[in-house]
């Protein structure tokens, strides 16, 4: 049985940049109860990167490779759960995902793939259930905001209006922080995967991809800026829209479909009003951050100064069929890529598998497994917050 494995949570990754930043972050924590350990390929960059992060000099040392199934099993088979943040994770992370649904391991990833994600839903859900698995993409900056601030707004509308609002637009106020290498590493891989199959395209640009097979309504326009009438403002295309409105659409689903099955939700950046927010919103949109010279490499990122200088703001403005409004804001302390992302992804490994018993195997989302128990979590130690606005 999993309870009965030698660790509760092993970081897959820990010798690279991120995967550095959640084991330092759980040593500070003293993995906040759990048997925790480190795994990666080399043993060496293993005991340099505990060492440097202050980490016990008894933290466990797990050696494994993506290329070597046999050890990455030998992991899976070690632990509850599994935290990975080697990406992309549609090079380096099919073996794993196989492997945690067979063994009955908990996942969790930093994927923004959604073609990835959606193959493996098809391949390993129905093995996921059998086991007793709950394999959990997209537990950093994308999908969590985005995912649980529109449970978090949900959750609130039932409670005021007795209904929930049938259409919630999320507005980037406000994103200080690089993004990370990885998820533009990941874009060209998507890309790539693209170019060798075209087919794949509908699964891009279907927001309902991830949500098994129910297509919900058209959705609003999120590719091109416009004056947005309810917040009197233009707004431009955000760039994890496209991962994070499929990871809110497949709660939606798993959860039963307590948002309605006639639900619409966007993601934009706010840019201001009049000519000047108009002007603002087409150079938003005719910029693309994970393109250029500035973006990080697979592995790099920012200083810890830069890391703590960073911060986000998220608007979310629900509206009901017949026109209530609920606001709500979903703030974070870090910068989103790599500060706010490692915080979220420990927090959500030790919510799972100490606070989440009886979420059933499966894939899910970080609404669906954790839901209102993690929006506590990330609030009380992760520098979140969740909270209404007038």
């Amino acid at each position: 049985m999993a309870n009965e494995r030698d660790y509760d949570i092993v970081i897959y990754g820990a010798t690279g940049y991120t995967g550095q930043l959640v084991a330092e972050y759980l040593a500070s924590k003293n993995g906040q109860g759990t048997r925790w350990a480190m795994a990666g390929r080399s043993a060496d960059k293993l005991t340099a990167v505990r060492d440097e992060i202050g980490a016990p000099a008894d933290t466990p040392l797990i050696t494994a490779d993506a290329n070597d199934p046999e050890s990455l099993r030998r992991m899976v088979g070690s632990t509850r759960c599994i935290i990975t943040t080697v990406g992309p994770y549609q090079s380096y992370g099919s073996d794993l995902v196989a492997a945690c649904a067979e063994l009955g391991t908990d996942y969790l990833d930093l994927s923004g793939e959604p073609v990835w994600m959606h193959e493996m839903i098809a391949a390993h859900h129905n093995t996921a259930v059998a086991s007793g698995a709950r394999i959990v993409h997209s537990c950093g900056f994308d999908s969590i905001p985005s995912d649980l601030g529109v449970l978090f707004l949900q959750n609130a509308a039932k409670q005021q209006f007795g209904k929930p609002c049938q259409r919630v637009r999320l507005r980037v106020r406000a994103m200080n922080g690089e993004f990370s290498g990885g998820t533009a590493a990941s874009l060209n891989e998507t890309m790539e995967a693209i170019g060798k199959n075209p087919e794949l395209f509908n699964v891009l640009i279907n927001p309902f991809c991830l949500a098994d097979d129910f297509q919900g309504p058209d959705q609003p326009v999120d590719n091109k800026p416009y004056e947005d009438e309810v917040l009197g403002q233009w707004v431009a295309p955000f760039i994890m829209a496209a991962i994070n409105t499929k990871n809110v659409h497949r709660s939606n689903k798993v959860l039963g479909h307590p948002y309605g099955t006639d639900f619409l939700y966007d993601e934009m950046t706010l840019c201001g009003p009049g000519d000047e927010g108009k002007a603002i919103a087409e150079m938003v949109a005719s910029m693309n951050p994970l393109i250029g010279d500035d973006v990080p490499q697979p592995g790099e990122g920012p200083s810890r100064e830069s890391r703590e200088a960073g911060n986000f703001d998220l608007l979310l403005v629900g509206t009901t069929e017949d026109g209530q409004q609920l606001n709500a804001a979903v703030t974070g302390d870090m910068d989103p890529g790599y500060g706010s992302t490692s915080k979220m992804i420990a927090e959500s490994a030790i919510c799972l598998v100490t606070e989440c018993p009886d979420a059933p195997g499966g894939f899910h989302t970080s609404a669906s497994a954790m839901g209102a128990t993690l929006i506590k979590r990330l609030v009380d130690h992760a520098g979140l917050t969740f909270n209404l606005e007038d």
